[in-house]
C-alpha cells in the first residue's frame, strides 16, 4: 500500500502548520486522513421555508437578505452583525457574534442558504451564527448531509472536509484496495471499498452513510480478527522447550483438597501444550475463587519434573506476597524451591534470590515487574505465567518471555469476559475456562442500600467483628474532593477509626501509600489484628483473607458490575457466611437498577454480559493497554454481532490460506495493523 510522496502536506490548504495540527488528531498520512471518520452528521439536505421551521429546530433555509448587515460594537470584545432575511413563507432576524467579516460577505438583495438553530421569541423568528453559502454555491456546507468530525485547534470542519475530499481523489486504486474476499462481501451485502469511503464522508442520504458504516465496521473487525488469528498461527509454529507429559496424579495426591473437573481440564490442556514441542500461549479464565492458582502450580510442577524453571508475575506486591506464600505451601512438599522478587526488597535479599535463580537452585520465581529487570537471570526458564494479564501490556509480557529462548506462556484472569470480546482481547491466545467453583465456596448475600441504612449497617459491622470476623470497606477515591460528593478512603477511615468504631482496630490501604506501609496494613489484616480495612480498589483482585465476611462498597454506582463482582469475591473465601453491602449514591434510577442486578446475579460470566450491555466494553477493553490497535469506526459495545461474523469469516479464510497469499491487499492491511510483516 504505497502513499503518494509528500504525505498530507501536498493536500491543497494543508501546509506545515495545519499538518502539525492534524497530527494531534492522529493524522500523519494520506491513509490516516481518508480513514478519519465522522463522529456524526447534520442533515442539511432538506430546505425548509421559514414558516415551516419549529422553535428550537436546526434547519436549512434558502432566503433573500432584505436588509443590509449592520456591525455594532456592544462592548469591548463583543461585536454583533445583524440583518433580516425573508422567503415565500416569512422572515427572520439573523445575528452573528464576533464574526465581523460577515458584514462584507453578505449583500442585501442576494439569496443565500442558511443552516443553524432557529428560536422564536415574541412571535419573531431568529437564528444565531448560522452557516451560510451563496445561492448556486450550495453543496459544501448546506444543501446536503454534512459530516461532523472531532477537531483540534487550527482545523475547522470545512478545512478538514475539503482535505478529505481531495485526499479521496488522490488516494486512487493503490491506497484504497479491496480487502474483503468477494464471497464475504456478497454474503453480508457489503458495498465496495471506494464507495464505502466516499459515502462515509460525503453521503447523498443517511441510508448511504449507514451502508458505508456497515461495510467499514465489518472490514475493521475482519482485518483485526485476521491479524490476531495470524499471530496465533505463527505462535503455534514456534518451537519451545518440550516438557515431558507427566502423570499428574502425583501432584493431585499431594494436595489437601480435591480439584474440580474444570481445573483438571485446564491443567490437562496446558500440560499437553507444553509437551507438544510448540510454544504454549494459553489463557486460563475463571470466576472469582474458581482455583486458577492451583492450575498455575500444577504447570510449574510439570516444568520442574522436566528440569525447568517457572516465572510467575503478579500485578502488585501484595499479590506477589500472597502467591509466594501459596506456592510454598503447595509446592515445597514436592521439592520445589520458590523465591520472591519485588521492588521493595533489600539489596541482599534480592542478590540472594537472583543467585538461586541463576544457579538453578530455585525452581520458581514469584514477583512483580521486578522480574523483568536486567539483573534477573534464569538457568533454565521454560514457563512464564502472568496473573491478571489485563493489568500488563503486551510489551511487558514479551519482556518476561525474553528471559528464556522461547518460554511457554500461561495467562490467568479472574475477570470473566464475554466470549466474543475475549477473542479480541486475548485473540492471540488459546483459552481454557474454569466454570466450576470448588466445593465449599459459599454464595455471598448481596444488598443494595441507601444512606438511611447507615446506622443498621454499622450495627451489623459491630456484630460481625464481635463474632471474630473482619470487614472490608471500599471507596472509589483516595482523598476528599469537594467537587464530587463521594466518601474518600482517608476521610472515611478517620471517621470510622475516631468516631464510629474507636474500640476496633481500623486500618487504611490505598495505592499511593509506600510499599512498606501497604505491606504492613495488609499483613495486619491477613493476621487478624485489624478488624476493619478501609481501602481503595487495590484489594480488588486476588487478595485472600478467609476470615473476612463482609464487603461494604461506598458509592457503588461508580463501579462497573464486573468490578463490583471482583470486590465481592474478596469475602466468602472461608468457612463463614458472608455478605456484600452496596451503598447507593446519587446515580439515579439507572444506577439503582444496575446495583439491584448485583443482588440477584452471582455468575461472573452472566454479570460480564450484563455489564457489557450497560456500560459497553470499557471495563474489559483498553486497546493501548493490550497493545492492540485503536479502532477507528467499530464500537465493540454495539458491534458484537458483526464481531462474531467477522471472526467466523477470518477463521474460515485462515484455515484455507493461513499466509493470506491469495489476498495481498488484506495481508498488507494486517501487516500495517501491527506494523510488522506476517512473513
Amino acid at each position: 500500500m504505497t502513499e503518494p510522496s509528500g504525505g498530507i502536506r501536498f493536500i491543497k490548504g494543508i501546509g506545515e502548520q495545519r499538518a502539525r495540527a492534524l497530527e494531534k488528531l492522529g493524522i500523519f498520512t494520506l491513509y490516516d486522513l481518508v480513514s478519519y471518520f465522522p463522529r456524526d452528521y447534520q442533515d442539511r439536505s432538506a430546505v425548509k421555508t421559514l414558516d415551516a421551521v419549529a422553535d428550537g429546530e436546526a434547519a436549512c433555509v434558502r432566503a433573500l437578505v432584505i436588509s443590509s448587515p449592520v456591525l455594532s460594537r456592544v462592548r469591548k470584545g463583543m461585536e454583533l452583525v445583524k440583518f433580516r432575511i425573508a422567503d415565500s413563507g416569512g422572515a427572520a432576524n439573523v445575528t452573528y457574534f464576533n464574526q465581523s467579516y460577515v458584514k462584507n460577505s453578505i449583500k442585501r438583495g442576494e439569496t443565500y442558504s442558511f443552516y443553524g438553530k432557529f428560536t422564536k421569541s415574541g412571535g419573531r423568528l431568529e437564528i444565531l451564527n448560522p452557516v451560510f453559502e451563496k445561492e448556486g454555491a450550495e453543496g459544501e456546507s448546506t444543501g446536503r448531509i454534512v459530516p461532523i468530525y472531532r477537531l483540534t485547534e487550527g482545523i475547522s470542519q470545512k478545512v478538514l472536509s475539503r482535505a478529505i475530499a481531495q485526499g479521496l481523489t488522490v488516494a486512487g486504486e493503490e491506497l484504497l484496495r479491496e480487502t474483503l474476499p468477494p464471497g464475504v462481501r456478497d454474503k453480508y451485502g457489503l458495498i465496495d471499498v471506494k464507495k464505502a469511503y466516499n459515502d462515509i464522508h460525503f453521503p447523498a442520504s443517511m441510508a448511504e452513510a449507514e451502508k458505508a458504516r456497515e461495510r467499514l465496521v465489518f472490514e475493521e473487525l475482519f482485518v483485526l480478527a485476521c491479524a490476531l488469528g495470524s499471530m496465533k498461527l505463527r505462535e503455534r509454529e514456534k518451537a519451545a522447550r518440550r516438557i515431558s507429559q507427566v502423570d499428574m496424579d502425583e501432584f493431585y495426591g499431594s494436595l489437601p483438597f480435591a480439584l474440580t473437573g474444570a481445573q483438571k481440564r485446564a491443567i490437562g490442556q496446558a500440560v499437553a501444550d507444553m509437551a507438544s514441542g510448540r510454544a504454549m500461549n494459553r489463557l486460563v479464565q475463571g470466576d472469582v475463587g474458581s482455583g486458577k492458582t492451583v492450575v498455575a502450580a500444577a504447570c510449574a510442577w510439570a516444568a520442574f519434573k522436566s528440569g525447568f524453571q517457572t516465572a510467575f508475575m503478579a500485578p502488585t506486591e501484595l499479590l506477589a506476597d500472597q502467591h509466594h506464600a501459596t506456592f510454598i505451601k503447595l509446592l515445597s512438599p514436592l521439592g520445589i524451591k520458590t523465591v520472591l522478587l519485588k521492588g521493595g526488597m533489600t539489596a541482599s535479599r534480592r542478590r540472594e534470590a537472583c543467585g538461586l535463580l541463576e544457579s538453578g537452585e530455585a525452581h520458581l520465581a514469584v514477583g512483580t515487574h521486578a522480574l523483568l529487570s536486567e539483573g534477573v537471570r534464569f538457568k533454565s526458564l521454560a514457563l512464564a505465567i502472568t496473573d491478571e494479564q489485563h493489568r500488563f501490556g503486551v510489551r511487558q509480557r514479551a519482556a518476561l518471555s525474553e528471559k528464556a529462548e522461547r518460554p511457554h506462556v500461561l495467562v490467568m484472569s479472574a475477570t470473566p469476559i464475554p466470549r466474543t470480546l475475549a477473542l479480541i482481547i486475548y485473540g492471540d491466545l488459546d483459552v481454557s475456562i474454569i466454570n466450576e467453583l470448588p466445593p465449599g465456596r459459599r454464595k455471598v448475600e448481596t444488598y443494595a442500600v441507601g444512606e438511611d441504612m447507615r446506622g443498621r449497617i454499622n450495627n451489623f459491622i459491630r456484630r460481625l467483628v464481635g463474632e471474630g470476623r473482619q470487614v472490608y470497606v471500599v471507596c472509589p477515591m483516595i482523598e476528599e474532593n469537594e467537587a464530587v460528593d463521594l466518601q474518600s478512603a482517608t476521610e472515611l477511615y478517620l471517621k470510622l477509626k475516631n468516631e464510629v468504631f474507636p474500640d476496633f482496630k481500623v486500618a487504611l490501604l490505598h495505592g499511593k501509600m509506600k510499599a512498606a506501609e501497604k505491606e504492613a496494613a495488609m499483613s495486619s489484616f491477613i493476621s487478624g489484628e485489624t478488624n476493619i480495612l478501609v481501602s481503595t480498589t487495590v484489594i480488588e483482585v486476588g487478595v485472600d483473607v478467609p476470615n473476612a465476611a463482609l464487603m461494604v462498597v461506598e458509592n457503588a454506582e461508580r463501579f462497573g458490575l464486573s468490578q463490583l463482582h471482583q470486590l465481592r469475591g474478596r469475602v466468602g473465601r472461608g468457612a463463614y457466611k458472608s455478605y456484600c453491602v452496596l451503598f447507593k449514591g446519587s446515580g439515579g434510577e439507572a444506577a439503582s437498577a444496575r446495583l439491584e442486578a448485583m443482588t440477584k446475579l452471582s455468575d461472573g460470566f452472566k454479570i460480564a454480559e450484563e455489564d457489557l450491555k450497560i456500560r459497553g466494553p470499557g471495563d474489559f477493553f483498553g486497546s493501548r493497554q493490550h497493545g492492540l490497535p485503536e479502532l477507528k469506526i467499530a464500537d465493540l459495545g454495539s458491534s458484537l454481532d458483526v464481531l462474531s461474523w467477522a471472526q467466523a469469516e477470518a477463521e474460515e479464510l485462515l484455515s484455507r490460506d493461513p499466509e493470506l497469499s491469495g489476498f495481498p491487499a488484506l495481508k498488507d492491511r494486517v501487516a500495517r495493523l501491527f506494523d510488522a510483516k506476517l512473513s
